[in-house]
This record gives structure tokens, sequence and C-alpha cells, in this order.
């Protein structure tokens, strides 16, 4: 019995013609099913190594490798928020901002609301360095949040 729907299993399959090996497939395999599943279960980590002819043991290095990725024990929440702690957002009051937030949403860096809606996490750099301090909603990058559009912000997340 497949643990991934036919649909993910497909997905991950897509991606073959596009590396040069099935082993290259494996980040962008545990990229869709956390993207899917708010986490890459074990169940998981073992289909992936079947489809793409590996250990489990190799698919579990690369995921426990980056800290981007987590496991049953530690879902997503809804959305993930990163905020970043680069030198010009630091400077820019990044560092406040995620102490804001920390305080508003009850959790420290790394975990999720109560709710399950906001899982809020802190970066290095996530590239938006010309709007600091900036923060990463999910895939998409947003700059200049500083601490007057919070409760906007907060608002638009937890719908």
């Amino acid at each position: 019995m497949s643990f991934l729907s036919p649909e993910l299993r497909q997905k991950i399959l897509d991606y073959l013609p596009r590396y040069p090996s099935k082993q290259a497939v494996t980040l962008p395999a545990l990229h869709l099913v956390q993207d899917e599943l708010r986490c890459v279960p074990l169940p998981a980590v073992k289909e992936i190594a079947e489809l793409l002819d590996l250990s489990p043991a190799e698919v579990y290095d690369a995921m426990s490798f980056y800290g981007f990725f987590r496991d049953e024990k530690q879902p997503l929440g809804k959305t993930r928020l990163w905020v970043c702690r680069s030198l010009a957002c630091a400077l820019r009051g990044g560092d406040e901002l995620l102490a804001d937030l920390c305080q508003r949403l009850n959790v420290e860096p790394g975990s999720t609301t109560a709710d399950g809606k906001i899982t809020l996490e802190f970066a290095e750099c996530i590239g938006v360095c010309e709007g600091a301090p900036a923060v990463l909603i999910d895939d998409a990058g947003r700059g200049d949040v500083t601490p007057d559009k919070v409760d906007g912000l907060l608002a638009e997340l937890t719908r």
C-alpha cells in the first residue's frame, strides 16, 4: 500500500527526466512531500527511497542534513513564516521583529502556534535585503515589515 497519493508520486516521477540521476531528485521529492503534508513522515521517506532506487537511510540522511525539513514529530503549521536576521535586516529591526512576533504568537523560533496556523522561524538571509526588515511567507519574500505592519501581517496569516 502506498503512503503517498498517486498525484504526489507522479509529481516526484515527473522530476526524473530533469536530473542526471535518480539520486539528484531526493531534495525536490522531499520538498514536494513537505509542501503537501507539512512534514516528511518516515513512511514517505521509505517510499521516496523506493521511487528513486535509494536506501531509506540515504533519503533520511539528506532530509536530516537540512534544517528545512520537518518530520512527523514537528510538522509545519499551515503557513511557514521566516524572519530574516541578516546584517541588513538586523540593522533595520529584524531581531526586534522576531521578538515581537514570538511574543504575539506565544511561540519560540522553530515552534508552531497552538492553533497550527503559523510556524515561526528565523533565517540568516532570505535575499530581500533592499526591503529590510524582511520576512518569507512560505516561498514569498516580503520586505519593509516594520512594527506598524505586524498587526496586518498577522491578520492576513491567521485568516
